[in-house]
């Protein structure tokens, strides 16, 4: 008897298979995709309804091959590629590629790699959905005609061998203009006060903090010493009083489980991965890892995905595991349920969530890496901590009037604090939010209105407003989210991209446009401004939704983008100024013919060329001095970049092979004089010792 034949994309998806489904099966992976638009051409007739021109992949004619023998060996097969789109057109050209004869092909579809998710899938197959596959394949050719159209025009009018895209070039847009405004803004002067107050009389040297909040009524605008010591002096003489006391309890909410963005903006704050790497790290729990006693096994559902639903049966093992572990105070009298807040969201599918509740982190971290364990305790946190009761505090709002008696002025000091009385979900998971919480100062003393207070120290702070800050990814996948650019399987690609393209450079953290991103964005921007636009993206994003759900024919929906781009980019080969980056010459001279060298970019990043080339062909590595002495043999330390992301090294390579990502500080370490690095940006860490603390500048 025939075999049942089962294609999934990976290898690793495909043990986990073989391990539930059993001898019946056979499990073969594709190893991703096998079929796409030709590289050297457009590959789509815009003649002609936009009809694409799909080829085999040529390092997957093998696969293929090997794929059509197992095809016409089975009796069914069965497609189970990934629950998104992508895995719907993956699917599809599965199907285009290895069909013989009358093979009967079936859809199955999950959203984890557990046994009753794959034996409940496989008891109810589907055909394809051709509206998922359209969708995709809308998606597949509105970004090949920006990119192969576009492209040719940045080489002519900018540089050979760039490229442009259609959602990307928006994320490139959004992080220029964030530049300009950060270039454009001019600080300005303000004074801020704290005073330190104790109540009369006082309580055994009890004291406690309160900001100005209002002068006369109104907001202080405090622009000047001179101000500021005006007032200083007045608060000095002034008599204060408490003029408000307000209690209340406050409830705080648990954070809804993950879904893509926010699983990426998370993984960015907590454990600085980027979205790239979370992605990677989330597909490997996805498909399955070997843990002990249960073999190949999903430990988390699927990854790219923006809707907080939870299965019912989740959501009742959530809760049997919080009652026993923390107890019935801990647990909420019924489920909670989250509502989808993104544009599109797919309520079908399901949050990102551990496949099993019970299969806590520490009972497998032996069978994870680092930073499987890392992610998967994340994922593991954040859903528990869904399904828990509220945290409770006790908010104390105290307003104190200082008045100066000889011009009747009130001055308004405004304190607060925060006490948790009970910690519910906070007790396993906390928000950034909660984090900073707990840096407030301590409880205040017992305060009613009317007390008599002394003004023990008064604080002037002069301070300068600052220029909005640069987008990390964390924020930009948020905004882009917001706006309801892309879909959760593009917010990686679109960050590596960028980054990739060498668009977009990191400067502590934050993204930070090149001259050559500003170059390329500048020309884009003056001839295609309508679809290098937020606007535009968030509406191109509706309508591949309504492909994929409202029968929206595709076809018109190119077409629709198409006649206009068409027009202007006709318009923009005949018009567009050709962009002269400027050469950034050092002061260094060439060692094989005396011209001066300059620093280019190639397609791995910046290098140091001679300025007579072709003539002359001498170059080096990009090299940046950090002022830092190699911990080896005291030469210089360096950042060097492969592949466009920076590490730092010894100059003095190969003779000396200190290496590391991290970059390294001017700055010895206090505690034992060693080499300090930058973590995780706010932070300071020795190579030597085990000294943190917080990053200073210098």
């Amino acid at each position: 008897m025939s075999k049942k034949l089962v294609i999934v994309e990976s290898p690793a998806k495909a043990r986990t298979l073989a391990r539930i489904l059993g001898a019946e099966y056979d499990i073969k992976a594709s190893v991703g995709h096998i079929r796409d638009l030709p590289k050297s051409q457009l590959g789509v007739d815009t003649e002609k309804d936009f009809a694409p021109k799909y080829i085999i992949i040529r390092a997957k004619m093998k696969v293929v091959k090997e794929l059509k023998k197992s095809v016409k060996a089975a009796g069914s097969v069965y497609l189970a590629t990934d629950p998104d789109r992508e895995g719907e057109a993956i699917a599809w050209h599965l199907m285009e590629a290895t069909k013989v004869n009358k093979t009967t092909y079936r859809r199955v579809v999950f959203h984890e790699i557990t046994s009753e998710a794959i034996k409940r899938a496989f008891k109810s197959p589907r055909p394809l959905d051709r509206q998922l596959v359209d969708a995709q394949q809308a998606r597949r050719i509105l970004d090949r005609l920006v990119g192969y159209k576009l492209s040719p025009l940045l080489w002519r009018k900018v540089r050979g061998g760039l490229s442009a895209g259609r959602v990307q070039s928006v994320a490139v847009r959004i992080i220029v203009d964030r530049e300009r405004e950060i270039d454009a803004f001019k600080p300005e002067e303000f004074w801020v006060f704290e005073a330190e107050l104790s109540k009369k009389p006082a309580a055994g040297n009890k004291t406690f903090r309160a900001q100005l909040a209002a002068i006369a009524g109104s907001k202080p605008k405090i622009g000047s010493q001179q101000q500021a010591d005006e007032i200083a002096q007045e608060l000095k003489q002034s008599n204060c009083t408490v003029h408000k006391v307000k209690t209340k309890q406050v409830k705080r909410q648990p954070p809804p489980p993950f879904i893509t963005s926010s699983l990426q903006q998370e993984a960015w704050h907590k454990l600085r991965f980027s979205a790239k790497q979370t992605m990677a790290v989330a597909q490997q729990l996805y498909e399955g890892l070997p843990v002990a006693n249960e073999g190949n096994v999903g430990l988390i559902t699927y990854m790219r995905t923006d809707s907080t639903h939870v299965a019912r049966p989740a959501l009742t093992e959530t809760r049997e595991f919080i009652s026993e572990k923390y107890g019935k105070e801990y647990l909420p009298p019924h489920a909670r349920t989250f509502f989808g807040r993104v544009k599109g969201a797919q309520e079908a599918h399901e949050a990102i969530r551990p496949t099993r509740i019970f299969r806590q982190p520490s009972l497998i971290k032996t069978n994870l890496n680092a930073n499987q364990f890392k992610l998967y305790q994340l994922i593991w946190k954040r859903m528990v901590a869904s399904q828990m009761a509220v945290a409770l505090f006790d908010s104390t709002a105290v307003d104190i009037e200082a008045r100066h008696a000889p011009s009747k002025t009130k001055y308004l000091f405004r304190t607060s604090s925060l006490v948790n009385t009970f910690p519910g979900f906070i007790t396993l998971y906390k928000e950034g939010r909660d984090e900073e919480e707990e840096k407030k100062g301590p409880p205040l003393p017992p305060l009613d209105k009317g007390d008599k207070i002394e003004m023990i120290s008064l604080i002037p702070e002069q301070r300068f407003t600052k220029p909005p800050s640069r987008y990390t990814e964390a924020t930009l996948i948020k905004t882009l989210e917001q706006w309801g650019i892309g879909r959760p399987s593009t917010y990686a690609p679109i960050l590596s991209t960028i980054q990739d393209r060498q668009y977009v450079d990191k400067a502590d953290g934050g993204f930070k446009p090149t001259e050559l991103g500003m170059a390329v964005n500048d020309l884009l921007v003056k001839h295609f401004g309508d679809i290098v636009n937020v606007d535009f993206s968030a509406a191109m994003e509706e309508k591949l939704d309504k492909v994929a759900s409202e029968h929206m024919d595709w076809v018109a929906v190119v077409r629709d983008f198409y006649t206009p781009f068409e027009k202007d980019l006709e318009k923009a080969s005949t018009t567009a100024v050709k962009v002269k980056l400027a050469p950034v010459i050092l002061d260094e001279t060439c060692p094989d013919c005396g011209k001066p060298l300059e620093v280019k970019t190639g397609r791995f990043g910046k290098f140091i060329a001679c300025s007579g080339y072709p003539d002359c062909k001498y170059k080096k590595s990009f090299q940046i001095k950090l002022g830092v002495k190699c911990p080896e043999d005291g030469g210089e330390i360096v950042e060097r970049r492969s592949k466009g992301r920076p590490f730092y090294g010894c100059s003095n390579y190969p003779k000396c092979r200190f290496i590391t990502n991290t970059k390294p500080l001017p700055l010895p370490c206090p505690s034992c004089g060693g080499l300090l690095s930058v973590y995780r940006l706010k932070w300071e860490r020795c190579r030597q010792c085990d000294y943190k603390g917080q990053l200073r500048r210098g």
